[in-house]
């Protein structure tokens, strides 16, 4: 596969986890310089209605200690092309659980159109920040 000069890929990181390891050595192994977007609680909220466990500090603290990151950024808004633009970005990474969405589908041209490829990553099966909030609730309760 090519590899390419500078990756971008954004999440909310939230109780990090090897499905975030996972995807973030695989962008690395793609790119020579990846830039990670860290998704703000106030973002995360919006599109979620729900807060991270872990607050934003914390997870740029943590994803900027993992090896395969350059560089760590606040994820403010869902505008990708602004980022893409502002750091020379030619790919973007995403799980695969994205392809042949509408929105990506979008993303796709948008990206196209200034020169930036978008590459779908696998997910790792059995493992997710939602999944250990219910495995959490359930011994809770």
């Amino acid at each position: 596969m090519k590899k390419y000069k500078i990756g971008y890929t954004t999440g909310v990181f939230d109780m990090f986890h090897v499905g975030h390891l996972n995807i973030l050595a695989r962008a690395k192994q793609l790119c020579d310089y990846l830039v990670v977007g860290v998704t703000t609680d106030e973002l995360c909220y919006q599109r979620k209605q729900k807060y991270p466990v872990i607050p934003q500090e914390d997870r740029v603290r943590i994803v900027s200690a993992i090896r395969y990151v350059d560089e760590v950024i606040l994820q403010e808004n869902m505008n990708k092309i602004e980022q893409v633009k502002k750091k020379n970005v030619d790919v973007v990474f995403v799980g695969s659980d994205w392809k042949g969405t509408e929105a990506w589908q979008n993303y796709e041209k948008e990206f196209a159109a200034v020169g930036c490829s978008v590459v779908y990553l696998d997910h790792t099966n059995g493992i997710s920040s939602s999944e250990l909030r219910e495995r959490i609730m359930e011994k809770e309760g």
